[in-house]
């Protein structure tokens, strides 16, 4: 038994040694793979690089993006989904997309941060047609280009303060993302800070699961144990990613974090990232500054006190990284504090020296109040990127240009940057007299060099390059120092370029009766002219009959030849008044002449003529014919159209009583309303009992005698004044007349007294029926005075058909002034608009897209990368070919003959003929007119003077050129649209080279129009 005995504690002793054994086998082997992570290596290494991406052609529907994270915010990357869907539904489509490995994939899928080289800068970049860098935005913009560029002292410092081992040499494939005993250290501290909640611990982040918290975390933050796995899991991945040996990549993760730890942000400065930019936003110091000076030795007292002044800066931002916020705008005396109290100890563990220490310890932290001036940009130079910026605004739905340029976007523009150039220079030197003069700009009809200042005038220079698909911009400046954009931004008067958009119009309305008519036999169509209330349909139907060609062209042709008087003789009811006009030139006041001659010298009254005509041909294609509705007492639509004005004319004296009344209080609006009457006793008497039905006698009384204290009114005529005026004695109307104000004010001042705090819209709904009454009179009138007001509603109603047919070719407003001075430039428009409608004439009629942005190559070398080109464009047909064809011969002859002959000739073709060129030009005399009784001009305020040339170079090429002066000072100028022309005559040699091009380019060539 003792034997036995024996036997089982040998057994027993042999089997908790093996254990022990084992134990300490498994202890020596955990504590050699935390060393040495050769365990890992060879695990992570393959796992890491079967992660990858490839790009393939066409969209990649399986596409992964991220959802969060600071990193892909900033970047762009969580938003490439709706963009890019955006972008697919518009003008483009992807020509190749990134696509993930299934590795990658998984990966992703199962929460982890996507495994690649990430960027440390990215931004927008613009590039002109040919690959030129136009723009270029980089963030952080001051980073450490590589290892060997961050000064030992600084990278000693921040692996001493955030992470000690990660450099270490004694094993090259030591994983990044843990550091053991800091990880046990804060495992430790977690009963602690589950017993006392929001105690500090000890930090078990490296920097390698810092950059993955900060650039790819909810926030940028570890909200959860999960958050921390999963930071951990992802950097130790990514440092496998080149293969087992991690020394490059633990060198790149001390750059990286150097480049990109978030320092909070600063007003004026934006979000600030890295120490480079932390530096320069924080305290004013230049990084490449820093970089030499903490590089080199201090060999005396000023080396050692900028360095010490560097050094100190740089421990700041480190220690802040912790807290930014708070550190760096909150407390910052406690940062003081802090970065002391590490300087002794960084100068005690050796990192740094005890003079370096004592001269950084004798420095003040000492922010800059104020940022750094940015390096000067000028608007000018700049103009064409910024439309473009503008247009990718609205494209990728972002919300300004600060997030723009942070977007990791290469986007290929239209523009042709050598000649963008060439024309930026020229428009930079026309501020001086003497340069102005050499290019021929001063002189009659132009500007004048002694009176004229210069410095005030801005020109803006658009050119497109017609395309097979899309018209494309070339060339977009100005020399406005600002960032305002004249070209699309502005609602100017444009003056008689409006005359291309009437005679646009009337040609296809001429072109509308054509397909109407011309099928029908002459003895049909003499019932038409005998039926037709307008004269646009009677000469249609009579040319029709009598020509022996009922072709369009020839039809169109002769729609050119009719003739309109130019004299400004006649009066014209328009707009809801009498109007008369007058033609810029006394010479061609009586004459009578075509439209071809018209529009050739840009007489006005030929125009206004030729809209009456557009206008009653709509009229008459109203639901009801307008001219029956004049002359029938009882046509049904009278009284619609007298209710149609009564509601309108009423609800514009209600707004403009509002805006009087609506920040007065009771008694002040009451004040006021009294003052607008003479002071005699009824009327006051009217006003009050009307504005203040349930006031008393004694109040009546007091607020008569307040007005009247030097009448004689006994208790009596009070008495009988209160009791007559009462409310509910007379209707409205009658009311208005006895105070001898306007009704509606009377009214408007009584809703206000019981509701002060009406808003405008509550107003109208509640005076609805208040407007129709207050327009009694108008519906018991004699027919005249009605057929005024209904021709009003006509016209209107005719201007909102003309104002469809004029957005149908690119006029930018919603609406038109419902006048015929309309057709010389009342309802204003802009230079980009007319050069859309020109391209549309140089079409033939097919309106292609207005192209500004190429392609767009989002997120290069990510798993978000996408490359995006045109697609399919959709081309539609808004105008006849025949009228284009009309319309370019007239406006060819515009420039051969007319008002922009200066411009013939001047570009080239390769054998030295000149290129055709078409155009019309056009002056805008902005002013603000004050009238008093009987129609008498009180007063004229310019506010501003423009002048416009819209044109065509050869078949390929269009654009616009423009002159503005804002302000009273235009009343200085005389210049007219001679002043554009003449421009585009002396910048005609910085556009011929890009011109040659165009006509010498096979690429793009298609037929030439007819009419060239």
């Amino acid at each position: 038994m003792a034997q036995a005995g024996a036997r089982t504690w040998v057994r027993r002793t042999a089997l908790a040694a093996a254990l022990l054994a084992t134990a300490a086998g498994v202890g020596i082997a955990a504590r050699e793979e935390m060393r040495s992570s050769r365990l890992q290596a060879r695990l992570l290494a393959p796992f890491a690089q079967s992660m990858d991406v490839a790009v393939k052609e066409g969209p990649n529907p399986a596409a992964r993006y991220p959802t969060q994270g600071p990193y892909n915010e900033r970047f762009g990357y969580t938003a490439l989904p709706d963009q890019l869907k955006a972008l697919t539904g518009d003008l483009y489509s992807i020509e190749f997309q990134a696509v993930l490995s299934p590795a990658l994939d998984r990966f992703m899928a199962g929460g982890g941060f996507p495994i690649y080289r990430e960027k440390t800068q990215a931004g927008l970049t613009l590039l002109d047609r040919n690959g030129h860098i136009m723009h270029s935005a980089r963030y952080p913009e001051r980073v450490f280009a590589r290892f060997e560029d961050v000064p030992k002292l600084v990278a000693d410092t921040l692996l001493f303060i955030e992470n000690r081992e990660l450099l270490n040499e004694d094993e090259p494939r030591r994983n990044p993302a843990v550091e053991w005993d800091r990880f046990a250290g804060a495992v430790a501290m977690l009963p602690v800070q589950l017993l006392r909640p929001g105690s500090r611990s000890p930090g078990g982040s490296t920097l390698a699961t810092q950059i993955e918290k900060y650039r790819h975390s909810p926030d940028g933050q570890t909200s959860s144990g999960l958050e921390k796995l999963r930071q951990m899991a992802s950097a130790s991945v990514r440092a496998y990613r080149d293969g087992e040996d991690t020394t490059l990549t633990r060198q790149r993760i001390l750059v990286d974090y150097l480049n990109s730890t978030p320092l909070t942000a600063r007003p004026g400065f934006g979000e600030v990232n890295g120490l480079g930019d932390g530096l320069w936003a924080w305290f004013g110091t230049d990084l490449s500054i820093a970089e030499r000076v903490l590089s080199e030795p201090a060999t005396d007292a000023r080396s050692l006190q900028l360095k010490a002044l560097a050094y100190k800066q740089v421990l700041a931002l480190l220690l802040a990284q912790r807290r930014p916020s708070h550190y760096l705008i909150q407390d910052r005396a406690a940062l003081d504090r802090l970065a002391d109290s590490h300087l002794r100890v960084l100068a005690q563990a050796g990192v740094i020296d005890e003079p370096l220490r004592d001269a950084a310890l004798a420095l003040p932290l000492s922010f800059a109040d104020e940022l750094p001036p940015p390096p000067a940009t000028s608007f000018v130079e700049q103009k064409a990127t910024n439309a473009i910026r503008a247009r990718l605004l609205s494209m990728l739905n972002v919300p300004s240009l600060y997030q723009l340029d942070r977007i990791d976007l290469t986007a290929q523009t239209t523009l042709d940057a050598p000649t963008q150039q060439r024309v930026v220079e020229v428009l930079g030197k026309l501020n001086d007299p003497a340069y102005a003069q050499s290019l021929g700009l001063t002189g009659e009809r132009l500007l004048d060099a002694r009176n004229n200042d210069l410095s005030k005038l801005i020109y803006s220079v658009t050119l497109y390059e017609r395309g097979p698909e899309a018209n494309y911009l070339r060339v977009q400046a100005d020399n406005l120092d600002q960032p305002l954009d004249i070209n699309e931004g502005a609602k100017l008067d444009l003056g008689s370029t409006a005359k291309l958009r009437t005679l646009t119009t009337y040609l296809e309305t001429v072109a509308e009766l054509h397909s109407r008519y011309a099928h029908l036999p002459r003895e049909y169509l003499a019932d038409v002219g005998e039926e037709a209330s307008d004269n646009l349909t009677r000469w249609s139907v009579g040319w029709l009959m009598t020509t022996p060609d009922r072709g369009l062209p020839a039809m169109l042709n002769a729609a050119m030849e009719r003739r309109y008087s130019a004299s400004p003789g006649e009066t014209f009811f328009t707009g809801g008044g009498q109007h008369s006009f007058v033609n810029f030139n006394k010479d061609d006041n009586g004459r009578i002449m075509n439209l071809q001659e018209a529009l050739r010298n840009s007489v006005n009254l030929p125009f206004i003529r030729l809209m009456r005509d557009i206008v009653q041909f709509h009229m008459a294609e109203g639901a009801d014919d307008g001219i029956d509705i004049l002359h029938d007492p009882s046509h049904p639509a009278r009284q619609e159209y007298l209710a149609r004005f009564a509601d309108k004319e009423g609800s514009d004296f209600l707004n403009r009583f509002y805006n009087d009344y609506r920040k007065r209080g009771p008694d002040d609006a009451l004040a006021r309303l009294a003052s607008r009457s003479r002071p005699v006793p009824l009327r006051l008497a009217v006003v009050f009992r009307n504005t203040r039905p349930n006031a008393g006698l004694a109040e009546f009384a007091a607020f008569l005698r307040a007005r009247l204290p030097n009448a004689k009114l006994d208790d009596q005529t009070i008495g009988s004044l209160y009791t007559k005026y009462g409310p509910d004695k007379f209707p409205l109307n009658d009311l208005g007349y006895l105070a001898r104000v306007h009704p509606l004010e009377l009214w408007l001042v009584s809703y206000l007294q019981k509701n002060p705090d009406a808003k405008r819209a509550e107003v109208l709904e509640a005076s609805a029926q208040v407007r129709q009454d207050s327009y009694r009179w108008l519906f018991k009138k004699g027919q005249a005075a009605q057929n005024t007001r209904i021709r009003i509603g006509l016209e209107e109603e005719a201007f909102q058909r003309i104002t469809e047919q004029w957005r149908s070719v690119g006029y930018p407003f919603e609406t038109l002034v419902p006048s015929l001075a309309t057709a010389i430039g009342s309802s204003a428009d802009r230079p980009a608009a007319l050069a859309e409608l020109v391209g549309l004439i140089l079409n033939d009629g097919v309106r292609q897209p207005m192209l500004r942005v190429r392609s767009l190559h989002f997120a290069a070398g990510t798993p978000y990368e996408a490359k995006l080109g045109l697609g399919p464009l959709e081309n539609k047909r808004v105008l006849r070919p025949e009228v284009c064809a009309v319309l370019r011969r007239a406006l060819m002859d515009v420039a051969q003959n007319g008002t922009a002959k200066r411009v013939w000739g001047v570009f080239k073709d390769a054998s030295g003929a000149a290129i055709p060129m078409g155009g019309k030009t056009g002056t805008g005399d902005h002013r603000l007119d004050r009238y008093g009784p009987g129609g008498v001009l009180i007063e004229s305020k310019a506010v501003n003077r423009t002048a416009t040339f819209v044109f065509y170079i050869g078949d390929r090429f269009f654009g616009t050129m423009t002159a503005f002066v804002h302000g009273p000072e235009a009343d200085q100028y005389r210049f007219t649209s001679a002043l554009p022309a003449q421009l585009l005559k002396s910048i005609a040699p910085a556009l011929q080279p890009l011109i040659d091009q165009g006509t010498t380019r096979t690429a793009d060539t298609r037929r030439v129009p007819a009419g060239l």
